[in-house]
């Protein structure tokens, strides 16, 4: 929870629901961003996340776009171990090619009808395990590299991960 500041140390929840505000700035004024990543078990069985160094930045440079606060690169990593290791069970095996799937997630919960930041956010990390990506593996596939045109708009949204960017494609 980040409030007056500074983020706070974190909690383990074993229930995906949690009270928001109706009023609450990331459901009225778009102050919502995450990432995707995946932690692995390998055959000696240890477990190995990819690339959360560049998960972090990613989000990072989000929250920045989004005037939200960072969170800081030892906070996450440390939220990160700490809900890998309570739910290590649910790593898939290293021969089912699944994965362990982590949602890391900011929102703004202020309550308050007005254009201006949240004063409060919540870093929310969701675990879930999922199958291969790919069921049958990964098939080359043939592109084609346009680069006179950009899928996000000069001074949008597109070069950052925010929630509503996933809603035209609903």
């Amino acid at each position: 929870h980040y409030k007056d500041g500074a983020w706070g140390s974190g909690t383990l929840y074993n229930d995906f629901t949690m009270p928001i505000s109706v009023a609450a700035t990331c459901l009225h004024y778009g102050q919502a961003c995450f990432e995707g990543l995946k932690a692995f078990r390998h055959k000696d069985g240890s477990v190995r996340i990819f690339r959360p160094n560049e998960n972090i930045k990613r989000l990072n440079k989000t929250l920045d776009h989004i005037v939200a606060p960072e969170v800081p690169h030892d906070l996450f990593m440390e939220g990160l171990m700490r809900v890998i290791k309570d739910n290590i069970e649910y790593v898939p095996p290293y021969e089912s090619k699944g994965a362990l799937y982590i949602r890391p997630l900011v929102i703004g919960t202020s309550p308050q009808i007005g254009i201006a930041p949240s004063k409060e956010y919540e870093l929310v990390i969701l675990v879930m395990p999922v199958g291969p990506y790919y069921k049958n593996g990964i098939k080359p596939v043939t592109a084609y590299i346009m680069e006179e045109y950009d899928r996000a708009a000069p001074s949008g949204t597109g070069h950052v991960k925010v929630a509503g960017n996933y809603a035209a494609g609903l």
